[in-house]
């Protein structure tokens, strides 16, 4: 599995999300997703599956080869209830650390300050691996890496190509972050698309599979979701083709700012 080596840490580029996974279902997911080659699996407080991703992860035999990611919801961002949480996310997973932890949407009632310092003892006391934020804006992430005590190795954001993020794609390289695609396919957007499956069709792959090239190709770690053990097959074989200049260039003129598809109660003032 290729890696993004960002200060050090690497994250493999095509992961597992599990946002829409929960109990036996998700523990069997996870589990056949690592032995067929992912070793990035991704979880969240807010999904209410950690203990479903952990039996996974265990099941699999690949504990050590395998990152495994959390994110602190927006309500437990206060220093006490970092720690807290974090303990009990453990907890629910069964492990002895946490891979890679990482805020999951800004608080503007919490200093960032206060919720790095907290992840950071997490990371001293060696329960995470690495730190990094998710649905952060350029001004978050400048701020963010200006205060926090550990480096911050992604921003985890919503991308696809039918949305522009080209302002926080260059923030995080600017700061030698990793940028972490959720929603790769657009919720299941790509495969309805022409262009997508036009250009599949000269490779002899999917819309979908056509989507996650084009990020995978830039640098960009991906996490698709699925339900379905036939799409884990799919979502990674993306390494035995190539998009040309032209075809990136084409797909890149989909991209809008502004066409999202997560935007919720704790989401920023987007740029």
């Amino acid at each position: 599995m290729q890696v993004v080596k960002a200060k050090g840490f690497d994250i493999p580029i095509v992961g597992l999300g599990t946002w829409m996974l929960r109990g036996r279902d998700c523990a069997r997911l996870t589990e056949q997703a690592i032995r067929i080659g992912y070793r990035h699996i991704d979880t969240a407080q807010l999904y209410g599956n950690e203990h479903d991703v952990g039996d996974g992860v265990r099941a699999s035999g690949k504990r050590a080869e395998v990152m495994v990611t959390t994110k602190i919801q927006p309500s437990l961002l206060s220093a006490r209830d970092v720690d807290r949480s974090v303990k009990e996310s453990l907890a629910h997973l069964r492990l002895d650390h946490i891979d890679l932890l990482l805020i999951h949407w800004p608080n503007p009632r919490v200093p960032l300050a206060e919720t790095l310092g907290a992840m950071a003892k997490l990371k001293q006391e060696g329960l995470v691996r690495a730190l990094g934020v998710s649905n952060f804006t350029v001004a978050l992430l400048d701020e963010a890496n200006k205060v926090s005590p550990e480096p911050l190795v992604c921003n985890q954001i919503e991308m696809h190509p039918f949305l522009d993020q080209s302002k926080v794609i260059a923030a995080c390289r600017r700061h030698g972050m990793a940028v972490v695609a959720y929603s790769p396919i657009a919720r299941g957007g790509a495969p309805e698309d022409a262009v997508l499956g036009r250009i599949g069709k000269a490779h002899g792959k999917s819309a979908a599979q056509v989507s996650l090239r084009f990020l995978v190709q830039q640098g960009i770690v991906v996490i698709p979701g699925t339900s379905k053990v036939e799409r884990l097959e799919e979502n990674i074989a993306l390494f035995d083709f190539a998009l040309s200049e032209a075809e990136m260039a084409e797909i890149g003129k989909l991209g809008r700012r502004g066409d999202r598809i997560v935007d919720w109660t704790w989401s920023p003032k987007w740029d």
